[in-house]
Formats: structure tokens, sequence, C-alpha cells
């Protein structure tokens, strides 16, 4: 008679059973079709974005423990901050190493936590850690963003993550204020495409209280809000946005009212031409020009009012009578509110390297949005970055840059249905 065969333990039998999960799992996947539909299918977009989130929670841990952290602003940050915790609320009185307090209200209150939870700034591991979720959270309130657009392939992402080494600077190695602004922005961003428009708008004030540049997305946040809840509602809530910056300001204006609004809301500041990474390839007494400032911002408030006439004019009946059943399509509120930050930053009197943020995350929407085929808008990608990430900036990344922003407003002028596109409710 043969030998009997042992039985198999139930643990043997649950690891067999796991492998053949495993193997299955493996065998239905790893085929072309497959990995083609995750590369480019924007419906499998949510896929590529948890191994891209998780892949970069692993690659900030390895940067915050193999990349040395360079100390730029956080100390001065800590030193402005430093002045409030001790009592002192007027603005001129409020400085750091690298110069007086120019950030609004909310700015004071995110950097003041993180005193207290860094030991008053001196745990910087701390710290890295921190910004490196707040990168996290960023990447999930962008993926959220892509994925209801439905607008950019998966493989897209890829470039956005794990390619920018001025990106992962911007907040583990330097945990710039800018950093934290963004991450408020696409987080309000989430909240308007569900059409939860006062979560929305406090949200979106709270972030230009960390940092003024949030106001590029202003003309663009407009239209949406004209489109969507006509002139009335509009108005309601943008004496909202108001009423928080007054709020969050309300201890520095009653100090030094003067010197508050001044300080933080400084839309005459003068940069320093030797960190300009926009305007390299103009003499320095043309850089520093105030009829310069004033050509930028006429041809600022030109292209808004270009594409407010033409891409955006169908807020023009929808402010005062919004049909009851009809609300704006997810890419219908993107468009405008990206695009006005392009245009701003294309125009602006200069781009430090933190500035980067302002717009990174956008751009391969803006990009996608554009009639280029697939290659360009990826080369155009790539340019920019190197245009970011050459230090100190020479003639020809700054021209290359410009070159860019110039391409991608003028496809998105051309290519881009001029009509706000509309949908139906229920539908």
């Amino acid at each position: 008679m043969a030998p009997t065969r042992p039985p198999r333990s139930r643990k043997t039998a649950r690891n067999a059973s796991y492998f053949h999960r495993f193997k299955s799992f493996i065998l239905h996947y790893a085929n072309l079709e497959t990995v083609r539909k995750i590369l480019f299918d924007s419906s499998m977009l949510w896929l590529t974005a948890v191994f891209l989130i998780c892949v970069e929670i692993v690659l900030n841990v390895f940067i915050i423990w193999r990349i040395k952290y360079t100390e730029i602003d956080w100390i001065a940050y800590m030193q402005e901050v430093e002045g409030v915790v001790n009592g002192t609320f007027d603005y001129s009185l409020l400085r750091g190493d690298t110069g007086p307090l120019v950030y609004p209200a909310g700015f004071v209150y995110v950097y003041t936590a993180l005193y207290y939870v860094t030991d008053r700034g001196r745990d910087i591991r701390l710290a890295q850690y921190i910004f490196a979720a707040f990168y996290v959270l960023t990447l999930i309130a962008v993926f959220r963003i892509y994925q209801k657009s439905k607008q950019v392939p998966p493989y897209a992402l890829i470039f956005m993550c794990c390619t920018s080494y001025r990106i992962h600077s911007i907040f583990v190695l330097r945990m710039f204020n800018d950093a934290v602004a963004m991450l408020i922005f696409y987080l309000a961003v989430n909240y308007i495409l569900v059409r939860k428009w006062t979560l929305g708008c406090v949200f979106y004030s709270f972030a230009v209280s960390i940092k003024m540049n949030v106001l590029l997305f202003a003309p663009g946040l407009l239209v949406v809000l004209l489109a969507s809840l006509g002139l009335f509602k509009t108005i309601w809530h943008l004496f909202l946005c108001a009423f928080i910056q007054i709020v969050l300001a309300t201890p520095f204006l009653l100090a030094n009212p003067l010197a508050y609004i001044s300080r933080s809301f400084d839309f005459g500041r003068v940069f320093f031409y030797q960190w300009t990474v926009n305007w390299r390839f103009l003499p320095e007494e043309v850089f520093v020009n105030r009829y310069f400032h004033l050509f930028l911002l006429f041809f600022h408030i030109v292209f808004i009012f270009l594409f407010a006439a033409s891409h955006w004019s169908s807020v023009i009946k929808l402010s005062w009578r919004r049909p009851a059943n009809v609300v704006l399509s997810t890419n219908s509120i993107l468009m405008p509110l990206f695009t006005a930050n392009l245009i701003g930053i294309a125009f602006s009197r200069s781009l430090h390297y933190q500035f980067y943020v302002w717009y990174f995350h956008t751009l391969p929407y803006l990009l996608w949005s554009t009639s280029f085929p697939s290659l360009l808008k990826i080369s155009v990608l790539g340019i920019i970055e190197l245009a970011w990430n050459t230090f100190p900036s020479t003639v020809w990344s700054s021209a290359a840059l410009h070159i860019c922003h110039i391409a991608v407003i003028c496809s998105l002028w051309w290519n881009v249905p001029r009509p706000l596109v509309l949908k139906t409710k229920g539908l």
C-alpha cells in the first residue's frame, strides 16, 4: 500500500491560498493590455496615484535621512513668530535674520504652531517630517483633483512626482511657507469641485493669509463663483473671504494697521536681481525699473481680460440668471483657476526658486489641455523643470522658461473651447 501523505496544517494551507491569490493577481494584471490601461486610461488614475503616494512616502524619508538640510528661511521664520509669542503684534517690529516679517497673519499662526511643536524650531528633523506629511497631503489633494477631471493620463503623474528635485527641496529641505499655502489652496479646490462653496472660500482665504501669491488664482475663482452662484451670492462669498482676512489679522491691525497692511500685502516690493529665475536676460537696471513693473502689470490684466471676454464670457449671462438645473463641469472650474494663475506667473516681476510650487502641480493639467503632441508636452515639462533647477539662472534658462509659458498660454487660447462647458445636474 502506498504511503499516505501527512495532512497539511491550517497555516500551510492558508499560506498556499495567499500565494495562489497573489499568483492569480499577477497573471491577471501582468499583461500589456492591462499595463497600457493603467498608464493611459484616466479612469485608472487612482491606481497609479496610490502607488506613487507609497513611493513618495519612502522617497521623502530617504531624502530627510540622506540629503543634508540647508538653512535658508526656517530660522528667520522662527525668529519672526517668536516676536509674536513674546507679545509683539506691531508688524514694524517683527523681523528675522533675513529681514522684516512680510507675510500675512495666517503665516504667523501656522508657524507659531510649528514653533511649539518643534521645540522653538530647534528640532529640524521633526519639522522635516511634518513637511513630508504636508507634501504627501498635497499629492493626495492634487490626485483627487486629477481623478475628478479625467483630463490627464496616469503616466503623467510620474513626471509630477518622482522627477522634481526642486519641489521635494521646497517641502522637506527648505520648509518654505509657499508649500503650506499651496496645500491649503488645493484643499480649497477640492471643496469647490464638490460645490461646497463656503468651505472652499474659507480655505482659499486661509491660503491667501499664509502667502499672497494665492491671489493669482482670484480672477479664475471670481469667474467660477459668478457662473455657479450668480452675482449676489458671489458678493457674499467675497465678503466672507475678506472677513476671514480681517479676523485673522485683528491682533496686528489693532497694534499697527498701516504696518500690517504695508508689510503683509506689499504689491510694490522690489526683488533682488540675484535670485530671479525668469528675468536673467534683462539688465538689472531694467529689472528694478518701476515702468517695467507697470508694463508687466498691464499685460497681466490684458491677458486676464482677453480670456474672460472669450473663454469665460458665458459667466456674464449666468451671473444674472443661472439655470437651476445647470452646473459647471469639473474642467470648467479648473481651467479658469489654473489659467489665471499661469498668466500671473508668466508676467510676474520676479520668480524665486521656491515659487516653482505655485504652479508645478497644475502644469500637467494645463499641458494636457492643449493640442500639443504627447512628446512635446513631456518636453515642455522637462524644459520647465530644467529652468527651475538651473542655479544660478542664466540668460538661456530664463528665456526657455518664458518660451514655455508663452507656448502653453497661446495653445490654451487657440485650442480650449471658448464657452465654459456646462452639464445638467444629475448627469
